[in-house]
Parts: structure tokens; sequence; C-alpha cells
């Protein structure tokens, strides 16, 4: 899960991936289950106020409306208990929008889109056209929320520990647990908190509120979310944009550090390719490697001072400084330009750069739904992959780490052990099939995404036949909101979905200028 306290420009960014890399075969598209008949109302109400407890920044203004879709929370069972999810529609900034608006797909999962409404705002997303940003089932203010206070206050304690202390292991599963049996014993139905149930929500939602036809807009897992409307629900469809895609007919988990080696060497070769960084670090991937074997065998112990002014002991070993470059890669240039230098840093002693953006990546507490996040992992990928597996593809990919970094996912490094403990039934086959559309779709991605790499884009393209993309240098993920250029795309698209996207400021963007002693 990509962090929302990482930085208040990118509250709402999160992050899931998945490919193996390259075009695959096509996979045969099963139909999905008949679902018995049930009825979905969309009924407005005033919006959340404060939007988040203490940060007015984040409110929703009076150009906002909003509402609950109240559905099934399972559809099998529609007279069984319902979900309700939140939506809040902003107006278009034009005196003449376009009728068609955008519906905005959060990632994570589990991110809340409500939250994410204020910076897609101030991105320009709405210059056109009405956005419906929606909390999906189980996020922030949608009922129930599937939040998981154990494992925040496991995240907040982590930072203190190595990720390979066996202490590490048994305080995640016991958080795990914990939230799971809450969340069971609270009457939570957690195989229903899945993709299939939420793009058949989508697709709800947009007849409840009488909109005729809409443009889709995904981000990292809100991408999955987006295809699998376009695959199962394709009615009222005008087009789709997918910023930093996770193709659904992907292995996820098993791309996680392929996809990470991937942005390293895109920064390598930025860095050799700017005199002052090449200069300054002539050896920056060894520098890097031997860095994370050392920190592995003996983590450095860094005292941090948080913004509350509190003094925190953060323990640095060679997975949490992979995992910190992971992180700020994707974060975006205001957070790469500095990278080489922090790893130069800590690789001369000095981990107070690296140990702070430890304690700066922490996810936001209360914030994101885990729960829809834990389901959908552990239905739809880890069920199609396995430990070694992911081990034996992330050697390949960065032959010089530890086995011991290796073993641990980017992000969330014990996904294996806790979807054992999450124990969701595994998805049917239908969940991974390939989404084939003449509907325009446009991808958006960056050179630096440690997350969603752009070479996923090549999992979906084959079958979408009026698609084409935009990969922007030196950005990560979600683009939107690290450069302007990504919305005047978009806004560009949106007006004409057939014709080609040639707007100049694509050739603008370039790689971070790297920061130097």
């Amino acid at each position: 899960m990509f962090s929302l306290a990482a930085a208040l420009a990118l509250i709402g960014v999160s992050v899931l991936g998945c490919t193996f890399g390259g075009v695959p075969a096509a996979t045969p598209s099963a139909t999905p289950e008949p679902v018995a008949p049930y009825e979905a109302s969309y009924e407005e109400a005033p919006c959340p106020t404060p939007n988040v407890e203490g940060t007015h920044l984040l409110d929703l203004g009076p150009e906002y409306t909003c509402g609950y879709l109240t559905v099934p929370e399972t559809r099998s069972d529609p007279d069984g208990p319902t979900v309700r999810i939140a939506v809040a529609t902003v107006r278009a900034v034009s005196p003449t929008p376009a009728s068609d608006p955008i519906v905005y797909l959060d990632g994570g999962p589990g991110a809340p889109a409500l939250v994410s409404a204020a910076n897609a705002v101030a991105a320009g997303m709405n210059a056109e056209h009405d956005v419906v940003f929606v909390d999906q089932r189980g996020t922030y203010h949608s009922d129930p929320f599937l939040s998981c206070p154990e494992q925040d206050a496991f995240y907040a304690e982590a930072v203190g520990l190595a990720a390979s202390d066996p202490a590490m292991a048994e305080k995640s599963d016991a958080a795990t647990a914990a939230c799971r049996d809450r969340l069971v014993d609270d009457g939570v139905l957690l195989d229903s908190f899945n993709t299939a149930e939420n793009a058949a929500d989508i697709a709800d939602l947009r007849v409840a509120m009488g909109i005729d036809e809409w443009n889709l807009y995904g981000v990292s897992y809100g991408t999955a979310l987006a295809l699998t409307v376009l695959r199962d629900h394709p009615e009222g469809v005008r087009s789709v944009v997918l910023d930093s895609v996770v193709p659904p007919n992907t292995r996820w988990t098993a791309d996680f550090w392929p996809t990470s080696a991937a942005a390293f060497d895109q920064m390598y070769a930025a860095c050799a390719a700017q005199p002052a960084c090449a200069a300054a670090y002539p050896d920056l991937e060894a520098e890097f490697t031997d860095t994370i074997n050392r920190l592995e065998a003996e983590p450095l112990v860094v005292p941090v001072t948080t913004a509350s002014g509190e003094t925190v002991s953060v323990v640095v070993d060679g997975y949490k400084l992979a995992n910190v470059a992971v992180l700020r890669l994707a974060t975006g240039p205001a957070y790469s330009a500095d990278l080489p230098e922090l790893i130069h840093e800590i690789a001369s002693g000095d981990g107070t750069g690296i140990a702070s953006s430890v304690i700066q990546y922490l996810p936001a507490a209360g914030l994101v739904g885990l729960g829809l996040q834990w389901s959908v992992f552990c239905s739809e990928d880890i069920p199609r992959t396995s430990l070694d597996e992911v081990v034996a593809l992330a050697s390949e990919a960065l032959p010089e780490f530890p086995e011991t970094v290796l073993s641990q996912l980017p992000q969330v490094p014990r996904f294996f052990a806790d979807c054992e403990i999450w124990d969701v039934a595994p998805a049917d086959e239908h969940a991974h099939a390939d989404t084939v559309s003449d509907v325009p779709v446009l991808f958006l991605g960056g050179t630096f995404d440690a997350v969603t790499a752009p070479y996923w884009q090549d999992a979906a393209t084959p079958f979408l036949s009026a698609s084409q993309v935009v990969n922007f240098p030196g950005l990560g993920h979600q683009v939107i909101l690290q450069n302007p250029c990504p919305v005047v795309v978009i806004n560009s698209f949106l007006a004409d979905p057939e014709a080609p996207v040639a707007e100049p400021c694509i050739a603008e963007v370039t790689a971070p200028v790297f920061t130097v002693p």
C-alpha cells in the first residue's frame, strides 16, 4: 500500500500493480455468475464535514454535492446485508461543461477518493467535466469502513524493528489476525469486498445517478477496477483513462521487485546522464546495492524527531532502504530528486534522511480501508503465485540484493503471511480475464514508477483496439499529481477520445535534476 502520509500533495495515491512483462496470450473470458435481481438506490446527503479531522484543506466546499449508493453486500444474496458507498461530485469549472462526467476510481485498494478529491481538483481534473469521486466499498466514508487500527499501531511500532526480526513477524501476524477477527465479529463478509462487487457498484452508481454516459479515470488499483468495469459492465462508458495501470489479467505480486528494479535502472541512467550527478555519485548502483547488503547484516539505528516533537529510534536495514527508494521514486520528482544524495549519505554512515523517510512514509492512520486491500489481494492475486516464485523472479531482476530483502515485498512485506491469516476464498478465473474493447482508452505512466512500471501497459493494450499510451520521463506513480502536463493530456483526450493526443507539453517533461552536495 502506498502511504497516504507520504505527502499531502499525493493523498489518495496508493499502489498496487501487476504483470509479468511482455504481451500475454489472450485469456479465455468466462461468463460471470448470474446475479439475482436486486435494487440499487442513490440518495443525496450532506457532504462529510470535516472530510478528514484536523485537515481543513481537504474539506469539500459548496461546489460539491454528496450522497450514498446502497447495494447488497453480496449480490448473490440480494436480501442480505447492504453496504453504503459514499459519493461526492464536484462541478466543472467551465461555464459550459461537457455533459459526460468523469468518475474517479482511487487505488490501494482501500484509498479514500473523497480524501483525494481536493488534490485532484487542484490538479485541474474538473476543468471541463464534473468529477464523481467514489469511496469504494470498505473505504473511509463508506459503510462499513474496513479500517485496521491494529495494523496502524503495528506499522508505527515497526519503524523500531528490523524487517527480518522474528518479533516483526509475530507482531504483524497478531495485528492482521486481530483486525480480521474484529471485522468478522462485526458481521463483515470479507469475501464480498472484491473487484467484481466493486465494479458492479460503479455500474449501478451510473444508473442510479441518472448518468447516460461517463468517462472512467482510474489510478493504480483503480485502473484494475476501471478495466473490470469496461469488461463486465461496458454500458455507458464513453472513454477510460488509466493512470499507472494494474491490468487484471496479470499477476500483481510476482512482479513487485522486477518493477522496482526497472525504476532503479531508470534512476541510475538519469543520474549518469547528468554531469553533476555522475561526478558526485559515479558508482550509484554499486553504492546502493553494497549499502543494502551492509545494512541487512548490520542495521543502523537512527534517532528521528517527528513532526509532533517526539524522538523515535528508527531501525534502517537493507529492506527499509530499498523500500524507501521504491516509495521516493514512486512519489515523483519532489521526492526522487534527492534520492541519490540520500543513498550516498547513508552509504557514508549518515542515515538521517532515509530514517526520516521511513517515518514520512508511514501509512496515514485511520484513512485506509485495509480490509478491502487484504480481501482483494488475498483473493485475486496471492493465490496465483508463491513466495518461492516471488524470490526467484526478484533474484533475476536484482541478483545482488540479499534474499532476506527480496523475500519481503515492497510496501507490503508480509502479504503471503497476511493472506494465510485473512483466509478469503480465491477469486474465480473470470476476475483475471482480458478486457477486450474498442472504447477509447488512454494509458498514462511515469518512467520512475517503482510500483506500476510502464511496461505493465503491454498486458492490456493488445486487447484495446482504440488505446494510446503517453509515458512521462522522471514521473512516478499517479502522474496527474506530479506535473501539470498529464491533466492537459487528459482534457485533450476527453475532448476527442478518437484523436491522437499530441500536446506540446509532453516533450517538455524530463527527469528531475538530482541534488548534489
